[in-house]
């Protein structure tokens, strides 16, 4: 079993920044890409961001291109989403997620394991 640990969530005013951590314990493999997700209340959970296993191809959805950033340290089997520039619409429970395998997806049904969350609130 897999189990991910998400930190770094928290309330920020509009325009600052906050940096997610999503550490990997327990069961390991060999090769695996890693998402975000974020749903807001009443919505779907959508992908924000996603990396293979080697870093050298990401996927950003549109709405935070420019602004967030997504980075992994397979030494460590820690993923970190750098988000700068939040907005009010940024506001959701914040999730990460492991994809068996060397690519990324976009699909959450694509993924194999989810942590717990953790709420990123930002204020106008």
């Amino acid at each position: 079993q897999v189990q991910l640990a998400e930190s770094g969530g928290g309330l920020v005013q509009a325009g600052g920044s906050l940096r997610l951590s999503c550490a990997a314990s327990g069961r390991t493999f060999s090769r695996y890409g890693m998402g975000w997700f974020r749903q807001a209340p009443g919505k779907e959970r959508d992908i924000v961001a996603a990396i293979s296993w080697s870093g050298s191809s990401t996927y950003y959805t549109d709405s935070v291109k420019g602004r967030f950033t997504i980075s992994r340290d397979n030494a460590k089997n820690t993923v970190y989403l750098q988000m700068n520039s939040l907005k009010p619409e940024d506001t959701a429970v914040y999730y990460c997620a492991l994809r068996v395998g060397v690519g990324l997806s976009v699909s959450r049904n694509l993924y194999d394991y989810w942590g717990q969350g953790t709420q990123v609130t930002v204020s106008s």
